[in-house]
């Protein structure tokens, strides 16, 4: 028998580790090698989800505490434009998907972990990426850590950044 083990989501789960306060406020200012920070715009921040639905699941942070899209300013709205475009990019040059789903849960009851701080999800999807694990099992195989996607990832986002200026 084959044993998947996969360590670092047993807090998630149990719920061992409550961070306090908000968890992305607190990567405002964290180092962004050590919390998976792509990339820091002027009104966003790309980040890896720490509880990806599969490898390369990004994250697009808004640098204000803020729940609904419709509360952003013209700034903001924007700049997530040009770094939503950046993120497509990367994840296709990066994870070359067949597809990309991408969006936002606006409030609790439409599915936000996080309702009171605004943060938009994309991430890569491949024809055939749901399998006896994720059907029957109820678990996600990853076949990279969160270094190695960040690795991958982000010089690939700065080079498409550089490249939108």
């Amino acid at each position: 028998m084959e044993r998947l083990c996969t360590p670092w989501r047993f807090d998630y789960v149990t719920g061992a580790i409550k961070e306090q306060g908000c968890v992305f406020c607190n990567r405002l200012d964290a180092p962004d090698k050590e919390h998976y920070v792509l990339h820091r715009g002027r009104y966003w921040y790309v980040i890896l989800n720490l509880y990806p639905y599969n490898n390369g699941h990004l994250l697009l942070v808004l640098n204000r505490h803020l729940g609904l899209l419709g509360d952003c300013t013209a700034e903001e709205l924007a700049e997530m434009a040009q770094l939503f475009g950046v993120m497509e990019k990367a994840l296709t040059e990066c994870y070359q998907p067949h597809g990309v789903n991408a969006g936002y849960n606006g409030g609790t009851p439409a599915g936000a972990g996080i309702p009171e701080h605004l943060h938009l999800h994309m991430l890569p999807r491949w024809s055939g990426d749901t399998n006896f694990m994720t059907t029957i099992g109820e678990t996600r195989v990853m076949p990279q850590t969160l270094d190695q996607s960040w690795e991958l990832l982000h010089p690939v986002m700065t080079r498409l950044v550089a490249e939108r200026a």
